[in-house]
């Protein structure tokens, strides 16, 4: 029989987020002509499923579904997220926001952040929050989508606080509804073909067998095919990113969710704060060379917003990725494929990408090398450059008060991100590489919310007069505090449109 010609199935292994995702965008996609797509997922296996905050690339995801917003947003308990605020993370008692959306407006050929960094430099400029929209609607706790036109409104970025199991379960019935098919069991046996290595099928525990052309590996840490079967070794970043427990509880919501994450730097790692519209996520995410797990559990009981709605529960994990992501007939997809701490809220966002390459470069039976290849050099390369983000607001600390923060401090850095830091200490410029994640409102954001201090800045701005740099500025300051009055407030703007209903649903997947 041909070892080539196009895929006739597909069967991925494992549920949750990272799973249905998988299974609604390539029934999509590939249509009801396509491949046949099998998830095979067991009730005996839970879902980590603590992952709740999204960054602004899951809008598009859901319209490539075909998902009603308000829809979306009713049946996960979700409330809109305008960036994230920051709390005690240079220092104790000193704050910032890193807002979605973009500051300012350039000035021609001037990026903005070129004129702020000279004005600011001859005290005629705000804080960056001055500029933003998203900074000013989140400090009033005001929300709406984004408005077209020559204002602010225009500006406005956002994505998702939402119960992620609850997220599973919308993409499910989205999958199934398209032709899926669920097949219930737990994998005991992955089987592979003689010759090349490819995966053939998997055995469960009830004797069935699920046989496929390629296969989807979403089975979480394990990695029960990319790692087990497969052997694809992983690449350990725990030298710069050291924390590898969370311990995650939900409460009560103690009043209008506000429209952002709340991250607090903690002596020995972070604390979440994620609003949903019927209860609020926390977690404390940490480092268990400094803090046990009943001392973090302990923690994070204390300062919680609310009652809580469960008792602590304790993940363990490692940062790193899958040297090979994709690796013969199978793809790793989710916490199969590595691991980067959700202080960014990345998780489900490289899922999505490592889903849009899949179908950018989805291969015939005989998965050619070139494809394979170049998928895994792209999301290494992703992953790179997210690990380097959340590196920055780690590394560059000015808190002194643990080892912890002084261990962080004085680390040496990925040389990729040595240079960005080199050169914004040099002119205050920032930069997005082609294939970025995070744009140059991220890095600028967090470069000064993180206390890193440019000397210069970029000699594009000189040629600016002064006052009329000087003018634009409190043009763009007034109008965006203006525009940011006049809309809703967050609670007001969610009850309007797309308020879920207080069902108990909300309350059956609380971590």
């Amino acid at each position: 029989m041909s070892r080539d010609g196009p895929l006739r199935s597909i069967a991925i292994v494992g549920g949750g987020t990272a799973g249905w995702m998988a299974a609604a965008a390539l029934s999509r996609v590939l249509g009801p002509r396509g491949p046949a797509v099998t998830l095979v997922e067991s009730d005996e296996i839970g879902t980590v499923g603590v992952g709740e905050a999204t960054i602004p690339p899951i809008i598009a995801f859901n319209q490539l579904l075909g998902i009603d917003e308000d829809q979306f947003v009713r049946a996960t308990g979700a409330t809109f997220k305008l960036g994230i605020e920051f709390a005690d993370w240079r220092r104790i008692g000193e704050r910032y926001f890193h807002p979605f959306g973009t500051y300012g407006v350039d000035m021609g050929v001037v990026p903005f952040e070129a004129l702020w960094r000279r004005m600011r430099r001859e005290n005629a400029a705000g804080p960056l929050s001055d500029y933003s929209i998203c900074c000013a609607a989140a400090a009033r706790g005001r929300f709406q989508r984004p408005e077209p036109g020559r204002t602010p409104l225009a500006q406005i970025g956002y994505a998702f606080h939402f119960d992620a199991a609850l997220y599973a379960d919308f993409l499910r019935r989205l999958a199934e509804e398209a032709g899926v098919t669920r097949r219930k069991g737990r994998v005991v046996e992955v089987l592979r073909r003689s010759g090349d290595g490819f995966v053939e099928a998997v055995r469960l525990a009830d004797g069935g067998r699920v046989a496929a052309d390629f296969f989807v590996d979403c089975s979480g840490f394990r990695g029960l095919l990319i790692a087990d079967a497969l052997s694809e070794g992983f690449e350990d970043w725990g030298h710069w990113l050291p924390n590898d427990r969370a311990v995650a509880v939900p409460s009560r919501d103690p009043g209008p969710p506000p429209p952002f994450t709340r991250s607090t730097a903690r002596p020995a790692g972070w604390q979440w704060r994620i609003p949903l519209q019927h209860r609020t996520g926390n977690g404390y995410v940490y480092s268990s060379a400094h803090l046990s797990d009943d001392e973090a559990a302990a923690a994070l009981l204390a300062d919680l917003p609310g009652p809580a709605l469960a008792e602590p529960r304790t993940l363990r994990f490692r940062a790193g990725r899958r040297r090979r992501m994709w690796s013969g007939n199978c793809v790793a997809l989710g916490l199969a494929s590595g691991f980067l701490e959700p202080l960014e809220s990345t998780s489900i966002h490289l899922v999505q990408s490592g889903i849009a390459r899949l179908l950018e470069m989805l291969p015939t039976r005989a998965c050619e090398p070139a494809d394979t290849a170049r998928y895994n050099r792209l999301m290494a390369a992703e992953f790179e450059s997210v690990r380097d983000f959340l590196i920055l607001h780690f590394h560059a600390n000015a808190r002194g008060d643990t080892d912890y923060w002084r261990n962080l401090a004085t680390m040496d850095v990925p040389d990729a991100l040595a240079e960005r830091i080199a050169v914004y200490r040099r002119t205050g410029r920032v930069f997005r590489e082609a294939d970025d994640l995070f744009t140059k409102t991220s890095w600028l954001a967090v470069m000064e919310g993180q206390g890193i201090t440019a000397g210069g800045y970029d000699p594009v701005a000189a040629g600016v007069p002064p006052a009329d740099a000087r003018a634009r500025l409190e043009r763009i300051g007034a109008v965006t505090a203006a525009a940011a009055e006049r809309m809703p407030a967050h609670a007001d703007f969610v009850a309007r449109h797309c308020a879920a209903s207080p069902a108990p649903a909300d309350l059956r997947h609380i971590v």
